[in-house]
């Protein structure tokens, strides 16, 4: 069986992997183009690419997937079955044709719920405490296919959007190498998604990144690790950006009054070697690990060795 693979970031990595290792015929992977990294801005191949030219298997790059010459090049390679896991672009019909076996999908999330682009991010963001991997077959909406099976993976207080990425990467490969033989035998019947329960996880926007202390310390919690380790939650510091990477867990007294009373949010109350607790909507939060304009990623006790804040800055104020 020829089997086209299409991803991108290192959260399909396993999917690949899975596959070869179960002895499917990867006849050529699908990727994005190369993206400029590091200080030096120099080429570099996705980690999917770099996965599939350790095994010798052919790499594509189209930069629009949806044009026909890039169709009939994925269909060169004559798939039988075609095999996606954040790939980044919507696959046109006339791909979706192609394949006897369809095409399927592996999601970072329990479809219906947080279809779109940024599942993991959002479901930490909104607090939730479970969500999980749906393997799909592909359709011309965006993640609306029959659902073929999932996993439920827990969502823990520890958890940041990186966490969990590495968690349902994981869930996601076990769960293609137990889904596909099934599906392939026809011991497999594909369901329909309930569109009611429907929710979307549209890609991360700069304005879902600036931490707005109106919202509860809880909100702000969810909302900081859930950008973490990308793009990162900020804020402003006397008029310039004021990244926050980490924050602990409010209490229920910090959650509801705690030593916020009725400052005004985005207040700092305390700079300690713990951390800098600042006044939200709801409460107060601490800050653990942030990273001032011009300068790296810190903790709040390295920072206040350099730097401290002053008790009474307001945070998020353009001057």
């Amino acid at each position: 069986m020829n089997v086209v693979f299409m991803g991108t970031p290192d959260f399909a990595v396993p999917s690949l992997q899975a596959l070869l290792e179960q002895g499917y015929n990867v006849v050529a992977v699908v990727t994005q183009p190369d993206r400029p990294k590091g200080r030096k801005r120099e080429l570099a191949p996705t980690p999917v690419k770099a996965e599939a030219m350790k095994h010798g298997i052919p790499v594509l790059q189209p930069v629009k997937l949806r044009d026909p010459a890039a169709v009939d090049e994925v269909s060169s390679f004559k798939p039988d079955l075609i095999v996606t896991a954040a790939y980044g672009q919507i696959l046109p019909k006339s791909l979706l044709a192609v394949p006897q076996h369809g095409c399927i999908n592996v999601h970072g999330s329990l479809l219906p719920k947080y279809r779109g682009g940024a599942p993991i991010q959002h479901a930490v963001m909104n607090g939730e405490p479970v969500t999980g991997v749906t393997i799909m077959y592909m359709a011309a909406g965006l993640d609306t296919g029959d659902m073929i099976s999932n996993v439920e993976v827990p969502i823990t207080d520890e958890d940041t959007a990186g966490t969990l990425f590495d968690k349902l990467s994981v869930a996601g490969a076990e769960l293609l190498r137990t889904t596909l033989p099934e599906l392939l035998a026809g011991r497999i019947q594909a369901v329909p998604q309930n569109e009611a329960d429907a929710t979307y996880s549209p890609n991360i926007s700069r304005e879902d990144e600036r931490i707005d202390w109106t919202k509860s310390s809880l909100q702000l919690f969810n909302q900081i690790r859930g950008l973490n380790p990308m793009p990162g939650a900020f804020t402003l510091l006397h008029g310039e950006v004021f990244k926050v990477w980490a924050s602990r867990k409010p209490a229920d007294d910090e959650r509801t009054n705690g030593s916020a009373g009725k400052v005004r949010p985005g207040t700092v109350l305390q700079m300690t070697d713990d951390g800098l607790e600042v006044a939200t909507g709801s409460g107060s939060i601490w800050l653990t690990h942030v990273q001032p304009a011009g300068k790296k990623a810190m903790s709040v006790s390295d920072l206040k060795r350099g730097t401290p804040i002053a008790k009474g800055t307001v945070l998020g104020e353009t001057n």
